[in-house]
């Protein structure tokens, strides 16, 4: 089996637990339908493109009730073959409940954003200044946001990262610097060296799940097989008929690739920040089917964290059966003065 077919398996986790839905596909016109509270804006970036955000802001009481304390907003960004609505299923509901204003972004060429012209959507840099761009535009009044990636999407958070730190200009504005950011949450993050690391650990100590892997994702296979889309992305309780609805909104979410991987995986690993004052939950799951142990400590130890490990989840952790548990020990992080600036 070829490594370089391999190294197209982007983001994933392991998989029957009955529960309603709450995103659904829209068969009408293609959408998902919000959520009460939920409202989809599109932020229009330099390049004249437009790009989907799904907004829940904190409810009334909870404005009232934490009048003395403005809580940072927080930006959610998804890995590969999601967009927007894999945070506004739960995640965006649970925290506006909590006294966060939520945004979560579709990336270009993702869900209901535009695409760019080529043959993939973008780059690290391009993907990492279009959020630049949405919190500059958007959050400049507020404190500075809770940045949170998911597997591919935690790579772009970590670029974010190390150019807020040293202070790069935006790739589409050469005059501004990254905003500043109160913290940062890598969510079953792709390590910083990228996956090829973890495509040869797969290869000599997992063959039969690397063969899975390339199967579901460099050949699209989750997208027409419940089994390998469960395996894939979510715990083995997860009912069938959640998996098939989840496996339809990630085939109508992602329409071009995020990445030319092998360009990816040439500029890696990210560059580390020069001044890491940015404090940085690395947060994993103990069932994930990509990212395995050691990755999540590469990362881990990129920042100088201690990884959590959440027991009971899978890849996607904020749609599994169980996203509580990540939803709670991510609260719980915010609500310590130590892990953001006053």
């Amino acid at each position: 089996m070829a490594t370089s077919s391999l190294v197209s398996f982007l983001c994933l986790s392991s998989p029957k637990t009955k529960f309603r839905p709450m995103a659904a596909l829209n068969k009408s016109s293609r959408t998902y339908e919000l959520k009460k509270g939920q409202t989809r804006l599109y932020h229009k970036l330099p390049s004249g493109l437009k790009m989907e955000v799904i907004e829940q802001r904190k409810e009334k009481d909870e404005r009232r009730r934490r009048s003395e304390k403005e809580n940072p907003p927080l930006v959610f960004v998804h890995g590969s073959y999601h967009a927007a609505w894999c945070w506004a299923e739960h995640w965006l509901p649970f925290f506006s409940s909590s006294g966060f204003d939520s945004y979560a972004i579709s990336l270009l060429g993702q869900g209901e954003s535009d695409e760019p012209l080529g043959t993939v959507a973008g780059t690290l840099e391009t993907h990492a200044s279009d959020i630049a761009n949405f919190i500059e535009s958007n959050l400049s009044s507020s404190p500075p946001p809770v940045v949170i990636g998911h597997s591919f999407g935690g790579l772009i958070v970590q670029y974010y990262l190390a150019n807020i730190s040293n202070k790069q200009p935006l790739v589409t504005e050469a005059t501004n610097a990254y905003p500043d950011i109160s913290g940062a949450v890598l969510v079953c993050s792709v390590p910083p060296s990228g996956n090829s690391g973890l495509v040869l650990r797969y290869l000599f100590t997992k063959p039969v799940a690397a063969f899975k892997v390339t199967l579901s994702l460099a050949a699209k296979r989750f997208q027409t097989s419940i089994p390998l889309c469960r395996e894939t992305f979510f715990s083995s309780a997860m009912d069938d008929h959640l998996v098939q609805r989840y496996q339809d909104l990630m085939k109508e979410s992602s329409r071009m690739p995020l990445f030319d991987l092998k360009k990816l995986n040439a500029s890696l690993p990210v560059p580390k920040p020069k001044e890491n004052s940015t404090n940085v939950l690395v947060l994993g799951a103990k069932d994930d089917f990509i990212v395995d142990d050691e990755g999540l400590k590469e990362t881990g130890r990129f920042y100088d964290a201690e990884p959590v490990c959440i027991e009971g989840v899978a890849h996607d952790m904020m749609l599994d059966c169980s996203w509580e548990e990540g939803a709670e020990v991510l609260l719980y992080w915010l609500s310590k003065p130590r892990n953001l600036p006053a």
